[in-house]
This record gives C-alpha cells, sequence and structure tokens, in this order.
C-alpha cells in the first residue's frame, strides 16, 4: 500500500468528509467513558462479529463489549490468527474485519497478519491496548511504539489521545480500511483513554477529508484504450485482485465473454472468471499454467485490471508480456507504471471502469486466430500428472477429490508453500471470493485462522483449508478455537514431512543441500486433531481418499486429514525467479 499515515487526533482535528453517515440518535446511545465510545463506533458501522486475544491494556474495551449482545467476540489462541480471521473475514463480507490485542507483544504479534492484509488490500481494523498516555516512551511494561511499527504497514495507524474524540478516531479508520484501495489501518488506545470520562457519542464511520477516490476514468482515456484493444489480433485480459474486491466480476465476465477475449488472472485474481470456461487460461506467474504463461508472452494488447503487478507474476520486466500494449485499470494511482509501464493508464474503480468499457466498445476484436492459438497451448501443455501404483499419494489426485465432493460456492483457504500451489492449480474455481489465501506476504501459518474466519463470516458455505506439516504447525493452536467455537471446517494436510517449497529450490538451486528444510519426526496431526477435540483421519493409500475424505466433511465440526504424500512431488510449471515467463519448467531439469 501507498501513502502510510500515521495520525495523532485531538479535540480540534475533526473527521467530517462528503462520504459522512447519518448520527446517530443521541437520545437512545449514551457512553460513559473513551471504551463505550470506541464500542458504540463499532456498532455505528454495523460489526457483527471480533476476533482478538484479552489483555492488561485494552481490558477497558473489553469490558466495554460485556454487555453488548450485537457484537461477537471470537476469542483466538493468538494475536496472529486474531489478523488472519479477521482478513478473511474482510475479504468475504467486503467489510473491515475487526481484530483486538493488548499492548506489546499482544500488537506485535497482530503485526504480522497486518502486513498480510497491507500486501494483498485486505480490509481490516486493529484495535490496541496502550499503556497510559503518562508512561508512553517510558518503557513502561508491555509498551511498545505500535503506531511506528505498524505504520509502514497499513493504510493509517492513529493514536488516539483523548476520549471525547476516540469513537470518531475509530470510525475514521473503519470507513478508511473499507474506502478506495481496501487495506488494514490500526487505533491504538492509551488505557487512560479508554478508561477516560465522555459523553460524546461518536459518529457513523467516515473516510478523512484528505481520502479522494475516483471511481470512474477520464473518458478520453476510455476511449483511447478501447481503440488500442478493438484493434487488436492478440488481445488478453489479466483479471486481478482488484476484480474481486472491487465485485467487479460479473462485469468482468460480461465484457469478456460479449468480445471473446481470453482470460488469464492473477493469484489473487482467482474465481473472478469461471476457471471451466473456454475462454479462461487460469492463473499466470511463477507457477501458473503453461498455457496462461504463454499468453501473456505473445499477446499484442493487455488489458489488465486490479493488479499490482508483482514479481510472481511477471518474472523479469523486460520479458513480461514483451510484445503487448498495457491497459492498466486500477483504483490507486499509485500502482500506474509502477512496476510495469502503463501505454494506457485508467484510474478508477474496477467495475466502473469495465462497465465504461464495454459501453464504449462496439466491436470485438478480429482475434478468432489467437483464439485457436491459445487452445493449442492448452492441448500442448496440460496440467496433466501421474499416478505410479509403486509411489505414494499424489497431492493433486487430493486436492481434486475433495473439490468433487463441495459445491461451487466452496471456501478454500491455504497456508503458503506447495500446497498452497496445488490447491490452486488443481482445484477448479468458478466463482469469486472461494479462494483465500496469503499472496503477497507468504505468510505460513495463514490457512487454519483464515479458514476460522471465513466460516464465520459465511456459516453456511463449505470452509476446505488445504495446509502443509509445515505451515500447520505454525498456528495450529487456532484448531482449539475451531472447536469451542463448533465450527464445521475441514483441514487437510498435506505432508510431505518438509518444508516442501523450500526442499524444491534447495533441489533446484542449491545442489540438493537440504538444509533445515526436512524433519525428522512430524507429530501424528490426527492424533493431535482428536487431542484439541477435532475428529481426525489419516490417509496413506489411493482406495482411501474419496471415503476419507467424504466422512470428513460429513463430521459436524473441525476435522483433520492427515494425508502423506509423495515427499518428493514438486510443483510444475515453475518458472525461476526474474525469468522469462514463457520459459517455464516442466521438471527439474527445464530449470
Amino acid at each position: 500500500m501507498s501513502d502510510h499515515v500515521s495520525t495523532v487526533h485531538t479535540d480540534e482535528q475533526s473527521t467530517t468528509t462528503a462520504a459522512a453517515e447519518t448520527r446517530p440518535d443521541e437520545d437512545s446511545i449514551s457512553v460513559t467513558n473513551g471504551a463505550e465510545a470506541v464500542v458504540t463506533a463499532l456498532e455505528n458501522a454495523g460489526v457483527e462479529h471480533l476476533f482478538g486475544v484479552q489483555g492488561g491494556a485494552i481490558m477497558p474495551v473489553y469490558d466495554a463489549l460485556y454487555a453488548k449482545q450485537d457484537l461477537t467476540h471470537i476469542t483466538m489462541a493468538h494475536e496472529q490468527g486474531a489478523a488472519h480471521a479477521a482478513d478473511a473475514y474482510g475479504q468475504l463480507t467486503g467489510e473491515p474485519g475487526v481484530c483486538m490485542a493488548t499492548s506489546g507483544p499482544g500488537a506485535t504479534n497482530l503485526t504480522t497478519g497486518l502486513a498480510d492484509a497491507d500486501m494483498d488490500s485486505d480490509p481490516v481494523i486493529a484495535l490496541t491496548g496502550q499503556v497510559p498516555t503518562d508512561l508512553v516512551g517510558h518503557d513502561a511494561f508491555q509498551e511498545t511504539d505500535t503506531v511506528g511499527v505498524t505504520r509502514p504497514v497499513t493504510k493509517a495507524s492513529y493514536f488516539a489521545d483523548n476520549a471525547a474524540t476516540v469513537g470518531d478516531v475509530v470510525g475514521e479508520a473503519y470507513a478508511l480500511a473499507r474506502e478506495g484501495r481496501p487495506g488494514p489501518t490500526l487505533v491504538d488506545l492509551p488505557k487512560d483513554v479508554t478508561n477516560g470520562t465522555t459523553d460524546s457519542v461518536p459518529d457513523g464511520p467516515t473516510t478523512p477529508e484528505y481520502h479522494e477516490i475516483s471511481e470512474t476514468a477520464a473518458e478520453s482515456a476510455v476511449k483511447d484504450a478501447i481503440q488500442a484493444l478493438s484493434n487488436a489480433r492478440m488481445p488478453l485480459i489479466l483479471s486481478g485482485g482488484g476484480v474481486i474486491k472491487g465485485d467487479a466480476s460479473e462485469e468482468l465476465r460480461t465484457f469478456a465473454i460479449e468480445h471473446q477475449i481470453p482470460v488469464v488472472t492473477t493469484m489473487p485474481g482467482i474465481g473472478s472468471f469461471p476457471e471451466d470456461h473456454e475462454l479462461a487460461l487460469e492463473w499466470a506467474g511463477m507457477h501458473g499454467t503453461g498455457y496462461a504463461n504463454m499468453a501473456i508472452s505473445h499477446c499484442d494488447c493487455l488489458l489488465a485490471i486490479g493488479t499490482r503487478f508483482d514479481d510472481r507474476l511477471t518474472g523479469g520486466i523486460e520479458t513480461f508480456a514483451p510484445e503487448a500494449e498495457i491497459i492498466h485499470v486500477d483504483i490507486d494511482p499509485s500502482e500506474i507504471s509502477k512496476n510495469v509501464h502503463a501505454d494506457y493508464p485508467l484510474i478508477g474503480d474496477a467495475s466502473c471502469v469495465l462497465e465504461q468499457l464495454r459501453t464504449a466498445m462496439d466491436d470485438a476484436p478480429a482475434a478468432s486466430q489467437w483464439r485457436k492459438q491459445c487452445q493449442t497451448w492448452k492441448e500442448a501443455y496440460p496440467m496433466a500428472y501421474a499416478t505410479p501404483e509403486d509411489e505414494p499419494l499424489k497431492p493433486q489426485f487430493v486436492v481434486e477429490a475433495m473439490d468433487e465432493l463441495t459445491p461451487d460456492d466452496a471456501i478454500v483457504t491455504t497456508g503458503v508453500g506447495q500446497h498452497q500451489m496445488w490447491a490452486a492449480q488443481y482445484w477448479t474455481y468458478t466463482e469469486p471470493n472461494t479462494w483465500i489465501s496469503s499472496h503477497g506476504l507468504g505468510t505460513m501459518g495463514y490457512g487454519l485462522p483464515a479458514a476460522i474466519g471465513a466460516k464465520v463470516a459465511a456459516p453456511d458455505r463449505d470452509v476446505v483449508c488445504f495446509d502443509g506439516d509445515g505451515s500447520l504447525l505454525m498456528t495450529i493452536q487456532e484448531l482449539s478455537v475451531a472447536v469451542r467455537e463448533g465450527l464445521d471446517i475441514t483441514v487437510i494436510v498435506l505432508n510431505n514431512e518438509a518444508v516442501g517449497m523450500v526442499r524444491q529450490w534447495q533441489d533446484a538451486f542449491f545442489d540438493q543441500r537440504r538444509m533445515a528444510s526436512e524433519y525428522q519426526w512430524v507429530p501424528d496431526f490426527a492424533t493431535l486433531a482428536e487431542a484439541f477435540g477435532a475428529k481426525g483421519f489419516t490417509v496413506r493409500e489411493y482406495e482411501a481418499v474419496p471415503d476419507t475424505l467424504e466422512a470428513a466433511q460429513a463430521y459436524d465440526g473441525p476435522s483433520v486429514v492427515d494425508v502423506f504424500i509423495d515427499p518428493e512431488e514438486n510443483v510444475y510449471p515453475m518458472v525461476s525467479s526474474g525469468g522469462n515467463n514463457a520459459e517455464f519448467a516442466l521438471s527439474e531439469d527445464q530449470l
């Protein structure tokens, strides 16, 4: 994210904007202290769920929550888990997920989750306790400069210094997290401020005066972009995570199908276009499909929507879409030409700009031969894998088997590593908000707490977490939360007794020196699940996969399936770091 802000609010500062909502009826709402003002601000915003861990400095806010029937608090096992759960919740609801922690280690434990949300532009608001203002800067017990720590990884970090204004500060932080390009915000709450007396009832959530959003692109820019796209003979759409966050998937599908333009997605954009459609080339980048990478490398006009062109997508910038004119649609002007030069920049909301393009574009590009070429690449580089009887289970088989058991709107969460790539490659995503993962930061351990947040946000949808043994061990304590809350989630551990992606890179680029990447011992995850109170399963053979997955899925509560996969299986296709996407490897000897 750009334009990070650290803000200290005082009585004289205003949070009034054109986006201001109606002030609550003060006859029916009253507050007596800063903590009650904080909670009232959350109520004004329509918050229903919070994820957090209690502690000394945040205790006044928790006390204010005590009598609130409309606010459900999920007590997490670790503050990082609270941030990841709020992150997934925010992605699925479109409203900021709320996480809470105390001062010092509580706040610093949230930071990884906030950095993750920042990299992926996910709406989150963090509320952290802080030592009393007269102790700030004196190295008091559990004191940390939370604003200073989180400033680089949030849209804005606020230090609240007045009980009379703290509610409005929280409202502003909430509004800022969701408006425009989403992202995390934080409000640091000194204990004397939350305990301080006030009768000031906060406004509804409002964005600050400096926050401006361009929803539609300039008409002249749209006209120029349409001309380039109409004249293209090898046009391609690149759909990023901004399409999903901008609720523009339907507009994307309409535009692509109406004009018969093939579609590639980024990893965060998975689900924005149905992968079973004939125009779909699935996702591109380091471990994207061969046909997606070939299409990007040979297109002559690339309509990129809601993507920041990160290095895992582009490989070497000089070889990315080398012959293409780039039309870049993004709501954040700072992303335009940051990594890839935009020949036609269109600054605006994805859904609005796509509608502008659809309205302005009369004729589809003459691209029948190009579509045939894309189909040829699909046939030449299929996502196939072998299942020899004399080798251990292949993880791809497990992913596909679980996909067959679940409805199209099932939500998949993952940790980070090889299992994440297999879940992205071999599950067929047809709807937005069905793929929830850590992309920019690559945070191991994201999957399980994200599954908790996802299930709280969408209790009527199936939630499946694919995790690796290494990734799961980082946040497995959150399984206690899933059991305590009675959350019906299924965790599938693709267990190769290693930090698999590190091992794969060591084999490929470090002459097979497997330093600190393999485990001599891993716990029995099925037994561990039972100890937590969940249902545990173990799978080692192909024939056991369908029935075991079905039993895990049918279990009413959290279940864990420990699947022992081929420890030597690697993720392909693969583009070496900084390499040419058109020169992807299909095996280690091609790297």
